[in-house]
């Protein structure tokens, strides 16, 4: 079980990461994007279609942590006026079908990430792979998040309540 506590630390604290460089990202073009404007200059057109691309990508690498933390939609009044027994299996159901959902999106989010290599962004002139793998991201971490939250509640090291943020440092 301390293995699996180290891998949800680890993979919490990367996903953190990610989700705070895409941010600090978001903010500087948007700073751009707000400065040009303020002062009359002529503001990229980058600019626009960055601030699209890295708000994918704060998504994806946030969607795990708003699971363990209940950000995601929860329905716990329902969990509240049901006895815990109950609401624990409500809950476990819920972390399976959302995995399976993860588990489910990942095929056909390989497939969409595989056709943006034949495209270009329109002003970055990235390749769109780039851009879609944030669906593929988000479809992987989601599973593996859930994965981990089940095998957690099953070894009774986990009630699959919401956690604060301070149990993933």
């Amino acid at each position: 079980m301390q293995k699996l506590a180290f891998l949800q630390r680890l993979l919490a604290f990367v996903s953190r990461a990610a989700v705070g460089v895409s941010f600090f990202a978001l903010i500087a073009v948007v700073t751009i994007q707000i400065v040009t404007r303020t002062f009359g200059l002529p503001s990229p057109v980058w600019t626009e279609e960055l601030s699209r691309y890295l708000l994918l990508y704060m998504v994806a690498f946030g969607i795990g942590l708003s699971l363990m933390t209940g950000e995601l939609v929860n329905v716990d009044l329902l969990q509240e006026t049901v006895p815990e027994s109950v609401a624990w299996v409500m809950r476990l159901v819920a972390t399976v079908l959302t995995g399976i959902l993860g588990a489910v999106m990942i095929l056909p989010a390989w497939r969409f990430t595989k056709i943006g290599s034949f495209q270009q962004s329109p002003s970055l002139r990235w390749p769109m792979d780039i851009i879609h793998a944030s669906i593929l991201v988000l479809s992987v971490l989601l599973c593996l998040f859930a994965l981990l939250r089940v095998i957690s509640m099953l070894a009774g090291v986990d009630d699959g309540r919401p956690q604060p943020v301070e149990d993933f440092e």
